[in-house]
């Protein structure tokens, strides 16, 4: 399809006082839209001297529009004796935040029908309508010109509304160069599970896993100062990592390679992620500390909550400890299930100092005193 000619458009001030800057149409550089052969609607219009008038509704170019005469002008406005006419966009298809381009001629008729050329206005230069807008002329002839041409107290408007369809840009040429997505994390993690090129190998609960020394050192400060410090003669064989399951040990390795983790199953998350969260801080990887801190978060319980307060006051993690305290606080009954638990009894031998915080809180809650 060959490229229409694309009409003038009229920078209303109603439009640009919304915005403060020009609108896109009205910018040279900037081609929005083609437009495609457009939409006549004529028609007259016959009120009567001393009414208004809002016609019914009428369709041009698949949008309703409404014609409104005041013969009077418009009440409240500075108008009065003149005869102001409008052309009102309703709505129509795909109408919401669309603006529709449009123009429109008025032509006052004389006794005989034929327009009165010093009453005749072509609006030549078209303007946006969005849904509501109305524009048109608050003066288009004075009430004592009016009476010459009248017929049986009514005067005729001819109106000729134009409705610019835009029809979408043609489709840019295929490129003959298309570059794909990045495909890095499918082949570092490939490189892992290979093994070739390994410098380094782990032993983790008897079981085996080959890595690459400067991936682990770019990721992890400690891995930097293990492998490449002044103690790093000692990792020239086997690496013992002791306090860690292997399947957690994996899962940090996929997140070294790819800043991912991998899949786990529903019913394994909680748990994963509480190990996880304790292997992030171990090897300083805030970003995967922080990924298990917010899987917590969302996870948390009455048989959870102690446990993973107890993590987060371990670990550092403000965030989680806040969501813990927040549990504990909001619902009631989650204080006293949580005290009378075997995970509390744990928390009160490793962190005391929580419990006396957990109390206080049970105390001004219930207004009764508990004890440790």
């Amino acid at each position: 399809m060959s490229r229409p000619a694309s009409p003038s458009v009229d920078g209303d001030a109603s439009v640009a006082a919304a915005t403060g800057t020009p609108m896109p149409w009205q910018t040279a550089s900037c081609i929005v839209a083609w437009y495609d052969k457009p939409s006549i609607v004529s028609f007259v219009v016959e009120p009567w001297l001393n009414t208004r008038l809002h016609t019914a509704k009428f369709d041009a170019g698949g949008y309703n529009w409404c014609v409104k005469i005041y013969p009077d002008g418009r009440k409240g406005s500075a108008n009065a004796g003149w005869v102001s006419v409008f052309l009102q966009l309703l709505g129509g298809t795909n109408i919401d935040g669309e603006m529709v381009m449009a123009q429109f001629s008025i032509s006052l008729l004389d006794q005989d029908g034929e327009p009165v050329p010093s009453y005749s206005r072509n609006r030549s230069k078209i303007k946006p309508y969005a849904s509501k807008d109305q524009y048109g002329l608050p003066r288009l002839i004075a009430g004592h010109e009016l009476k010459r041409y009248l017929r049986d107290d009514r005067f005729r408007l001819k109106y000729d509304v134009v409705v610019h369809r835009i029809c979408a840009k043609p489709a840019d040429a295929p490129r003959p160069v298309v570059v794909p997505p990045s495909d890095l994390q499918r082949q570092l993690l490939a490189l892992l599970r290979s093994e070739r090129g390994g410098a380094v190998t782990f032993e983790v609960s008897s079981e085996l896993f080959t890595a690459h020394r400067y991936m682990l050192a770019a990721c992890s400060s400690v891995f930097m100062a293990e492998l490449f410090g002044p103690m790093s003669e000692n990792t020239a064989g086997k690496v013992q990592v002791d306090d860690m399951e292997p399947t957690v040990f994996e899962a940090m390795l996929e997140f070294i390679y790819t800043d991912s983790l991998p899949k786990i199953d529903g019913g394994e998350k909680v748990e994963m992620a509480q190990h996880l969260l304790v292997a992030a801080d171990r090897y300083n990887l805030e970003r995967l500390k922080l990924i298990c801190e917010d899987m917590l978060c969302d996870n948390i319980d009455k048989s959870t909550v102690a446990t993973t307060l107890t993590l987060a006051e371990q670990h550092g993690c403000c965030g989680l400890k806040e969501a813990c305290f927040n549990f504990l606080s909001q619902i009631p009954g989650n204080l006293e299930a949580v005290m009378a638990s075997d995970d509390f009894q744990h928390l009160k031998t490793s962190c005391p100092s929580l419990v006396q915080i957990i109390i206080d809180q049970a105390t001004a809650v219930s207004g009764h005193t508990f004890s440790r």
